[in-house]
C-alpha cells in the first residue's frame, strides 16, 4: 500500500494548487490513500472552512487531519462534521469532532489517529482545558489494520518518544505543526516510520507561511510578536510542497521518501 501524506496546507492558494494536483500526485505515484494536514487551509491561514475541504475530498484527499487550529472559527467547526475530518483525538468527550478513522485502501483496512501534544493545544480555540495526554488517547483508540499517526506537535522530544513508544504498533508516525521539515526518516526496529515533521504545503519566504510584517513589529514594539495585531496575513507564492511518501506492507514501512516541490509546481 502506498501512502502519500502532505503536511500543513496554509492558505488558500496552496489548497487550490492541491485542488488542482491531486489527481495527478496520486496517478504518477500509483499512490493508494493520500491524508492531508489542512488545519490552516483557511483564506487567513488560522483553521479551515467547509467549502476548502470538500474540494480537496472531492479532487481525491481521502482524510483529513487537524490540530491546534481545528475549532479556530464557526466554519472550522463546521468542517469536522464532513465524514473524513478528523481533529486531535486527544480532547475530552464533547469536544466536536474525531480523532480517530478507519478507511479501506489497495483492498485493506487503514486507521488514522489524529494526535497533538501539549505545545501545540495550549493555543487551541475553547479546547486547550479539554486537552489529555496524547499516549492516552493512542491507548484508548479502537485500531483496525495499518496505523498510521498524524502527531501534531511543537516538541520534538514528545515525538519521537512517542514513535518509539508505539514502534510496531503503528506503520508510521508522522509529525506536523511546525511547518519546517525535518531531514531523517527514520525506520525503528519494529516497523514503524517516524519523521519528526513532514513540513508545510504554503507560502515560502514568510513565518511559517505567514507574512512577518506584523508579527516583527510586534515584537520590536512591545516585546512580544504576538502581543498586537493578529491575526497576521498569508504570505505570497512560491508555494512549497512539504511531503512524504511511504509504503507499507501490512502494519510495516518498508520504504519512505520525501517529495521535493517540482513534484507538485513543476
Amino acid at each position: 500500500m502506498r501512502v502519500l501524506y502532505i503536511g500543513d496546507v496554509v492558505g488558500t492558494e496552496a489548497a487550490e494548487l492541491l485542488v488542482r494536483r491531486i489527481g495527478d500526485l496520486r496517478r504518477a505515484y500509483g499512490v493508494d490513500l493520500i491524508l492531508i494536514n489542512a488545519e490552516n487551509c483557511a483564506p487567513d491561514g488560522f483553521g479551515t472552512t467547509v467549502g476548502q475541504l470538500e474540494r480537496l475530498l472531492a479532487a481525491g484527499a481521502d482524510v483529513i487531519c487537524g490540530g491546534n487550529h481545528s475549532w479556530d472559527s464557526p466554519q472550522a467547526v463546521a468542517s469536522l462534521d464532513l465524514p473524513r475530518v478528523l481533529r486531535p483525538a486527544n480532547v475530552e468527550a464533547g469536544v466536536p469532532g474525531r480523532g480517530v478513522i478507519t478507511v479501506e485502501a489497495a483492498g485493506a483496512a487503514v486507521t488514522v489517529v489524529n494526535l497533538a501534544d501539549a505545545c501545540a493545544m495550549h493555543s487551541a480555540r475553547g479546547v486547550a482545558d479539554k486537552f489529555y495526554p496524547a499516549y492516552r488517547a493512542w491507548q484508548s483508540a479502537e485500531k483496525i489494520g495499518a496505523v498510521i499517526v498524524d502527531y501534531h506537535g511543537d516538541h520534538v522530544l514528545e515525538k519521537q518518544i512517542f514513535a518509539h513508544a508505539v514502534d510496531g504498533e503503528a506503520a508510521a508516525v508522522l509529525g506536523s505543526h511546525t511547518h519546517e521539515p525535518t531531514v531523517p526518516l527514520h525506520f525503528l526496529p519494529g516497523g514503524t516510520v517516524l519523521v519528526t515533521d513532514v513540513g508545510m504545503t504554503g507560502p515560502v519566504g514568510g513565518v511559517q507561511g505567514f507574512d512577518p510584517t506584523h508579527l516583527v513589529r510586534n515584537l520590536r514594539e512591545r516585546g512580544n510578536p504576538f502581543a498586537g495585531e493578529l491575526p497576521v496575513p498569508v504570505a505570497g507564492a512560491p508555494i512549497t510542497f512539504g511531503a512524504v511518501l511511504i509504503s507499507i506492507v501490512g502494519n510495516k514501512t518498508v520504504e519512505a521518501e520525501r517529495l521535493d516541490d517540482a513534484v507538485l509546481t513543476g
